[in-house]
C-alpha cells in the first residue's frame, strides 16, 4: 500500500503555490513527505526535490538568488505569444502527439541559448544536486528530437540537477538541457501533471498548478490509468487563481503565491487527510 504525490508544472508562480500548499498540509498535520512515490514535473519538480529530502520549504519563497554569474539565467523578455505560438502543436488535433512534442522540441532548440547559466539558477533552488533521495522521486522531461517522455529516478545514471532543470526548460524561455548527449526540454510537454507515473499507489494527492488555466480531460484520463487508487487533486482556488494572474513566470508573484498556498491549504488539509489515511 503506497501514498503517491504528484506535482505539477506551474512557472515560478507554480512552485510558490505548490510550497504553500505542501507547508500548510504539514502544519495541518498531513506530510507530503512521507509519500513513496513522488512524481515532479517542471515546477513540481523543483517542489517534489524539497519533499523527497523533507526539507523546508519557506526559502522557495524568495526564489533563492542565483549565484555570483548566472545572472543571465533570469527569465528572458519572451512574450505570451512567442511561448503559446512554440507550444502551439501540443493544441492540434490533427497532429500525433510524438509529432507534436519533436515539433516543439525542433522550436525549443533552435531559439538557443547558453544552458550552463540556466542550469546554475536552478541549481540554487533544490536542497541536494548531486544525489537523488532514497525515495522513488521520478523527475519528466522530454527529448526534443524524439518527442519520447522520459522519467528519471535515482537508478537512471542522471545527475539530480540536470534531470530537474531539463524539467524546466520551458521551451524559447530557457535552453534545452543536454543529458548522455540527447537535448531535453520540459516534462510539461508531455502533461502538465504526468499523474499516471503514480500507477502504483494506493492513494494519490495531485498539485495541479495550471489546472485552472487547462482543460480537465487530460488529468482525468491520468487519473483513470492509476486504476482503484484514491485521489485528490488540488488546484489554486480563486483567491490563489487570482493572485497567480497569468504570467506565471514574474518572479514577483512568489511570495503572495506562497501565502495563497499557505491559505488554501487549510481547506484542504481535512480531504487531504481523507486520502492519506486511505493506505
Amino acid at each position: 500500500m503506497a501514498r503517491g504525490v504528484v506535482l505539477g508544472g506551474g512557472g515560478i508562480a507554480g512552485v510558490a503555490w505548490e510550497a504553500g500548499i505542501v507547508i500548510g498540509l504539514r502544519r495541518a498535520g498531513v506530510d507530503l513527505s512521507s509519500a513513496d512515490v513522488i512524481v515532479g514535473t517542471s515546477a513540481g519538480s523543483i517542489v517534489g526535490s524539497h519533499v523527497a529530502f523533507g526539507t523546508d520549504l519557506q526559502a522557495l519563497a524568495a526564489m533563492t538568488p542565483a549565484p555570483a554569474g548566472a545572472e543571465a539565467a533570469a527569465v528572458p523578455a519572451v512574450s505570451l505569444e512567442v511561448i503559446l505560438s512554440a507550444l502551439a502543436p501540443l493544441f492540434d488535433q490533427g497532429l500525433d502527439p510524438a509529432e507534436a512534442r519533436r515539433r516543439v522540441g525542433a522550436t525549443a532548440r533552435a531559439a538557443g541559448g547558453d544552458e550552463q547559466p540556466y542550469i546554475a539558477r536552478i541549481t540554487s533552488l533544490l536542497p541536494v544536486t548531486d544525489r537523488w533521495p532514497q525515495r522513488r522521486f521520478m523527475v519528466t522531461a522530454v527529448d526534443t528530437e524524439s518527442g519520447e517522455p522520459v522519467a528519471w529516478h535515482g537508478g537512471s545514471g542522471v545527475r539530480l540537477d540536470r534531470a530537474i532543470a531539463a524539467s524546466c526548460a520551458v521551451p524559447t524561455v530557457y535552453p534545452p538541457v543536454t543529458i548522455g548527449g540527447r537535448r531535453y526540454m520540459d516534462g510539461g510537454i508531455r502533461s502538465a501533471t504526468n499523474a499516471d507515473l503514480a500507477a502504483g499507489s494506493s492513494a494519490v494527492i495531485v498539485l495541479n498548478a495550471i489546472g485552472h488555466l487547462t482543460p480537465p480531460e487530460p488529468l482525468q484520463r491520468e487519473l483513470a490509468a492509476l486504476g482503484t487508487a484514491t485521489t485528490l487533486v488540488i488546484t489554486p482556488d480563486n483567491a490563489a487563481a487570482a493572485v497567480m494572474g497569468a504570467n506565471l513566470l514574474d518572479a514577483a508573484i512568489a511570495a503572495p503565491a506562497l501565502e495563497a498556498g499557505l491559505t488554501q491549504a487549510m481547506s484542504c488539509s481535512e480531504p487531504a487527510q481523507t486520502v492519506w489515511s486511505a493506505t
